[in-house]
């Protein structure tokens, strides 16, 4: 029997740890292996992790994968991406974590954001890093780690404790303590890193005074990341890129206006602006898309904090028996029920940006039953997606043509079609539904010399159906209106303002 070779993806999201090997020749996904992480919620608004278990859950999934191939066969490089934002410190030598990961969707810093605010910092931070100033983003976090753990700022003046988003941290106990890097996507999220000179900002360094010696290198998104051993093998990682930045590779956005929606635990709108970090003057965000041979690329991004998320939540509180079940369930929903849902758990994103909001529904009538319930709650997904199509639009000053599609909640033709009909582009449905671990292992091909460069992967993109709009324009206006009534009234009736 011949032997063959192929490229691993580990691939640490919010909710699972997942490990996926593609055939490095054609690409195509043959073998993966899923591990679900668990959730911390100490108090309202409050989300964790346990780091050490992600690492564990992490290993055992790649482990699984390793141990069913054949003999003869060859792992030529390991390609990571992350959950981004996600940020904790730990000890230098041992690599434990000290205290918890403090996760993207946390808002326990939106009282310091506040007070940045009042400052009057949010456009030096912007045009900087292009971000808007939110518990969101890492910097925050990290200073209250590095506040709030006993013993934290005496052990860093003395350089025994680092610090990092996951990606570095899985790459520091990978290489056993070798490597302590960070690709520059994941670091253009921290509120940290200046995205013009690729480089940590010394000024934002010492607003949220966070040692520069605590944080890791930053590098290109291809590259030499170390090596590792798992399972008895010696393996190169040679790729690297947060999961969305991950994702708009896997779906070879690569042209300067491609776009695409990732819809996971939350949904992920990036559309490539190409090689100029245009900051722009919406509510949107600016940030490297990848970079890689000396090419650096930014995209304008949008996000929605609770996407699949949100399908989670009716799964965990009974009114569905999986997520798959959704499509079913909405589809018997009245057609005039006009119950909306605001999917606001953590606040919402763009264009929004107000950490006060929290879930609602809306309209809801006596005669309101599961599925108009059901279904509210997935078209929340759209409508707030569509929201963030609309800013780009009048960003790069050109209609949507075409939309790319990926992630879990994807695999909802329903929630598709209402995406198409509000936004007016053709949505495409990935053929991978893998498409975050596939731009990663991409880019690890780039870095091990599969590939030259990032061209030859557009050709190898396929697509597994298109949504059309297929609704009036006097019919989809009606809908968005009486949906912007609904985050108005969400908004005014927040609770913790």
């Amino acid at each position: 029997m011949n032997s063959r070779k192929y490229i691993l993806a580990l691939d640490e999201g919010t909710t699972s740890c997942r490990a996926v090997l593609f055939d490095a020749e054609t690409f195509d996904s043959v073998a993966f292996e899923q591990k679900k992480l668990t959730m911390i919620y100490p108090t309202g608004g409050w989300v964790e992790q346990n780091a050490e278990e992600i690492f564990d859950r992490q290993i055992e999934c790649a482990e699984k994968l390793i141990n069913g191939l054949s003999e003869g066969d060859e792992i030529v490089a390991i390609g990571i991406t992350n959950q981004r934002e996600s940020v904790l410190i730990w000890d230098k030598d041992t690599g434990k974590p000290l205290g918890p990961c403090i996760n993207w969707q946390c808002r326990r810093t939106a009282p310091t954001c506040e007070e940045l605010k009042k400052k009057g910092l949010e456009k030096t931070i912007k045009e900087k890093t292009g971000l808007v100033i939110d518990a969101y983003f890492s910097a925050t976090k990290l200073k209250w780690l590095l506040d709030n753990t006993p013993g934290a700022r005496g052990m860093a003046r003395r350089g025994r404790i680092l610090a990092g988003t996951i990606d570095s941290y899985l790459i520091y106990r990978l290489t056993e303590g070798k490597k302590h890097v960070t690709d520059i996507t994941n670091a253009s999220r921290t509120m940290l890193c200046d995205i013009t000179t690729k480089q940590w900002d010394e000024e934002l360094l010492k607003l949220f005074d966070i040692p520069k010696m605590l944080l890791p290198s930053i590098v290109e998104c291809a590259g030499d990341f170390g090596e590792c051993n798992i399972a008895g093998r010696s393996i190169k990682i040679c790729g690297c890129a947060g999961d969305q930045q991950a994702s708009l590779f896997g779906q070879a956005c690569l042209d300067k206006g491609d776009m695409k929606c990732t819809y996971g635990t939350g949904a992920f709108v990036l559309a490539n602006i190409g090689k100029s970090p245009v900051i722009s003057d919406t509510p949107l965000i600016t940030t490297v898309a990848y970079s890689v041979g000396g090419r650096a690329r930014y995209a304008l991004e949008g996000s929605v904090f609770n996407a699949g998320a949100v399908v989670d939540w009716l799964v965990d509180i009974g009114l569905l028996s999986s997520a798959k079940e959704s499509e079913e369930v909405m589809a018997k929903a009245r057609a005039d029920a006009d119950v909306f849902f605001i999917p606001a758990f953590s606040g919402l994103g763009a264009p929004y940006w107000d950490m006060n909001c929290r879930a609602a529904f809306l309209g809801l009538t006596r005669g309101s039953g599961k599925s108009e319930i059901v279904k509210a709650a997935v078209e929340s997904i759209a409508f707030r997606v569509s929201e963030i199509c609309e800013l780009v639009e009048k960003t790069i000053g050109q209609k949507i043509q075409v939309l790319h599609a990926d992630g879990g909640a994807a695999a909802n033709s329903l929630l598709l079609q209402f995406q198409a009909d509000l936004t007016g582009a053709i949505i495409y449905r990935s053929v991978e539904k893998e498409s975050t671990a596939l731009g990663a292992a991409y880019l690890a091909a780039i870095g091990a010399g599969i590939f030259t460069s990032e061209w030859e992967i557009a050709e190898r993109h396929k697509n597994a159906g298109e949504f059309i709009p297929s609704k009036a324009d006097n019919i989809i206006s009606e809908c968005k209106k009486k949906w912007a009534k609904a985050v108005a009234a969400a908004r005014c009736g927040a609770l913790n303002e």
